[in-house]
């Protein structure tokens, strides 16, 4: 969520700065808006010293013998006033909170401006696209007449866009994330932590996923109230909700591996092939708490870190820095890595590294302190996919492709594999 007092001094800024995202900030809704709740500010509180000018007046009139009949009558009509300015005050303020949640972060300066992805500036580009002396083969195509990976079984069990691995490439799958989290914990200094796979809506509110992208979550019937997790962003960012972080404890780093769940409400037809679009896959997610002046470099050690999966399973890749429309609802700034996969002879997404800035500190109340007697400030968030599993797996298995279909495995995976070299998918 957006300063209001930043946003109300600076709304002509904000506004150019917004429309970079494709927002259209309602100026008029606004400024007519928090005219009113000034208004209604300044009535209430003039009514409720009047009315605390009277009620003393009552009692020492009352202390004198005097007749406080009228008295009573006039601060009974006060009071009555006053509920009702308050209650205008409220709902005013209500009005103006939902807007304020539904406003996006504002983009950094060095976001370019473009429509599309199409429009994303590449900033590095790292590994040799691989050749093998044929055409390369899509991972859908490599395991068709295996049961290796297979689409169809799992659309008997719970329809389209789920998949089932067997065998050695669900053992490569869970070896991928066993080394990522080695990596992050080990070489990085992220504390790895375990968190619920279902959350409140407090808790998509804080990290921004509510209310925008409601019908992209799996939402569970009942009292309730609670979501499936479309990221551990949601779950390990609101481990620090209304909390103060004293200065000596930042930066906090978490890492976590879990499940991640998506309806993809806005994205029929899109990427509907193989594992790049499910509704549940695996991710292992960097989150960094930081000192606002920090979160710069914060976030390109971050995207560093999810830089180096990629280089120690030699998988090609490069790093676009997002245009604005292309640029998430909560995030100022995002690195996207995008690693090559010969089957489709294009660059695809398996990390989003994103700069929140205080945007979901705000939402969240998370809070850092300069001293123990200092005023607590709002850190800034980061995060980023350290890497998303099912398209590491992806990668692997089409970069990795050998001419008669069997699969090398990546030297640094062979020790969590038992020492496999080689899989016949």
């Amino acid at each position: 969520m957006l300063d209001s007092k930043y946003l109300r001094q600076n709304i002509d800024e904000v506004s150019r700065r917004l429309a970079i995202k494709g927002f259209d900030l309602n100026r008029k809704f606004l400024e007519e808006k928090e005219a009113r709740r000034k208004k209604i500010q300044t009535e209430t509180e003039e009514l409720q010293s009047e009315r605390n000018i009277r009620s003393r007046e009552i009692g020492i009139a009352k202390a004198a013998g005097h007749d406080i009949k009228n008295l009573l009558d006039e601060v009974s009509g006060l009071g009555e006033k006053l509920d009702a300015s308050k209650s205008e005050l409220e709902q005013i303020q209500e009005e103006l909170h939902e807007y304020y949640l539904t406003i996006p972060n504002i983009p950094d300066e060095s976001v370019p401006v473009g429509d599309s992805e199409e429009d994303n500036l590449e900033v590095r580009r790292w590994g040799k696209i691989p050749e093998n002396g044929t055409t390369f083969k899509d991972h859908v195509d490599l395991t068709s007449d295996s049961d290796r990976l297979s689409f169809e079984d799992a659309a008997k069990i719970s329809g389209a866009r789920f998949a089932i691995m067997r065998g050695k490439l669900a053992q490569m799958h869970r070896a991928l994330v066993q080394f990522m989290l080695d990596v992050h914990v080990s070489e990085h200094g992220y504390e790895e932590v375990y968190v619920p796979y279902l959350v409140n809506q407090d808790a998509l509110m804080g990290t921004g996923q509510l209310p925008k992208f409601e019908e992209d979550l799996f939402k569970i019937e009942g009292e309730r109230g609670l979501y499936l997790i479309p990221t551990a962003e949601v779950p390990v960012t609101n481990i620090l909700r209304d909390r103060i972080v004293e200065k000596e404890d930042l930066p906090v780093k978490f890492v976590c591996h879990t499940p991640c769940f998506r309806s993809e409400a806005g994205s029929y037809g899109r990427d509907t092939r193989g594992m790049i679009r499910q509704h549940q896959f695996e991710k292992v997610e960097l989150v960094m708490m930081v000192r606002p002046e920090d979160s710069q470099d914060a976030h390109e050690e971050l995207t560093s870190h999810a830089e180096t999966i990629l280089k120690k399973l030699e998988l090609p890749y490069r790093t676009v820095n997002l245009c604005g429309k292309d640029l998430g609802f909560a995030s100022a700034k995002t690195y996207d890595l995008e690693v090559w996969l010969p089957g489709q002879e294009a660059y695809r997404e398996i990390s989003s590294c994103s700069n929140f800035l205080d945007f979901q500190a705000r939402r969240i109340s998370g809070r850092w302190r300069e001293s123990p007697s200092g005023k607590p400030l709002l850190f800034h968030t980061l995060n980023g996919s350290g890497l998303a599993v099912g398209r590491t797996l992806v990668a692997i298995i089409e970069n990795f492709q050998n001419k008669d279909g069997s699969l090398e495995v990546p030297g640094l995976l062979q020790p969590y594999m038992g020492g496999t070299t080689r899989i016949s998918l």
